[in-house]
């Protein structure tokens, strides 16, 4: 089997990575088992280089917060700013501290300097302004919505309407509301669901006058309005799940973020679709085709223990997509004292000879003889592959030693 397996790899280069895509791929999910590894980013920086420089991408899109990474954008794009400020603003989720996320920042505005407009790679983050202890204030987005289209339509509310119904922020950044008590959230008090109306109804005027707003300022303009409509709808939304009491609302505000998730991925292959496909880095739980799952840990309280269930952004947008989405799973081998058991799959990947290989899911599950026991991690931050799900993996990325 083992020499089967092998016919099953390759040495990783991006070119052996896109050889199993289809040619129709417009969003190529490349996945991570786990955050705050340098090995994946660097590998990810690595293909990034080669889709751009070989195969036509030009733009790539991560698990950070989706208005944030305007300010990372116009820096990359346009050199507006410092790069210092474009990673202490512009990324979210502890991505700051990255040494790769600031190369890959780094290369793309030297890349762009010589650029037109048309040529230049795009920097997109497809998360919502969520943390893992909570979620954003909506008035960013509900304002600057507001603002664009109060600068050329006559609307039913002022702003000081949307501020009376906003309140403080510190109401809505409560981390107690997700914790320890959601009756402390804000999210389905009156002031909130009206604030819910008033979103809907201003997204409807946002795409309903498209032709006027797109001549009366651009189509740039009006893509960056329509993010703060699908931000704002999205995080009222969120937050109303954060004032759920119910047993399964930890479940719900999984499926609210993937959804959020899997609609900026949208709107980002809308906006590429001229000028070349996207890559986008996250967990491969939100990117993978099948169905996430994810055993509570111990520190959850009375959630622990407790399997969630909840469809990833890459299984919503997979449905969308067809054969234009393609997933890439990574995973790894030995981490420290963690190597895994010879009978899983990650310990038969780790017979083969490559420091680094890409893998055909398919060449490999005929290779297999018999079902690799699930690997059992040594703690909570890392999801090993399910065996069972790798037909709906269109490759691997394998990494022998991180």
């Amino acid at each position: 089997m083992t020499a089967s397996i092998r016919d099953a790899a390759r040495p990783f280069t991006g070119g052996a990575l896109t050889a199993l895509l289809s040619p129709a791929t417009r969003l190529l999910g490349l996945g991570e088992p786990t955050h705050g590894v340098e090995a994946f980013l660097e590998l990810r920086n690595e293909l990034f280089r080669h889709l751009v420089e070989h195969e036509g991408y030009r733009s790539i899109t991560l698990e950070s917060d989706c208005l944030s990474a305007l300010i990372a954008d116009a820096y990359v794009t346009d050199g507006i700013g410092s790069l210092d400020d474009a990673m202490s603003r512009g990324l979210s989720h502890g991505l700051s501290a990255s040494l790769a996320d600031r190369e890959l920042l780094r290369w793309m505005r030297a890349y762009n300097e010589q650029r037109s407009p048309h040529e230049r790679l795009r920097f997109y983050g497809f998360d919502g302004p969520l943390e893992i202890t909570g979620a954003a204030a909506p008035r960013p987005a509900l304002t600057a919505l507001y603002d664009y289209l109060a600068a050329h339509l006559d609307l039913a509310w002022s702003r000081e309407t949307l501020h009376e119904l906003l309140g403080p922020d510190e109401r809505w950044t409560n981390p107690a509301a997700l914790w320890t008590d959601p009756a402390q959230s804000v999210g389905r008090t009156p002031e909130a669901g009206e604030l819910r109306l008033i979103a809907d109804d201003l997204r409807t005027l946002l795409a309903a006058h498209a032709p006027h707003l797109t001549a009366a300022t651009s189509p740039d303009d009006w893509w960056r309005a329509d993010l703060h409509a699908r931000t704002a709808a999205g995080l009222l939304r969120y937050h109303a799940g954060i004032a759920d009491t119910a047993p399964t609302r930890v479940g719900t505000l999984m499926c609210l973020r993937d959804a959020m998730m899997a609609d900026n991925l949208d709107a980002i292959v809308g906006r590429e679709a001229r000028r070349g496909p996207t890559l986008a880095f996250a967990h491969n739980r939100h990117l993978q085709k099948d169905q996430s799952r994810w055993l509570l840990p111990e520190g959850w309280g009375p959630l622990a223990g407790r399997t969630l269930e909840w469809w990833s952004a890459g299984a919503i947008i997979g449905t969308r997509l067809g054969d234009r989405y393609a997933f890439a799973a990574t995973t790894f081998g030995t981490r420290g004292p963690d190597a895994p058991h010879p009978d899983t799959l990650e310990g038969l990947l780790s017979t083969l000879p490559h420091t680094r290989a890409v893998i055909d899911p398919g060449h490999l599950a005929a290779a297999l003889d018999r079902k690799p026991a699930p690997r059992v991690p040594a703690d909570h931050t890392y999801f090993p592959l399910d065996p069972a799900t790798i037909d709906q993996i269109d490759a691997i990325v394998f990494v022998r030693e991180i």
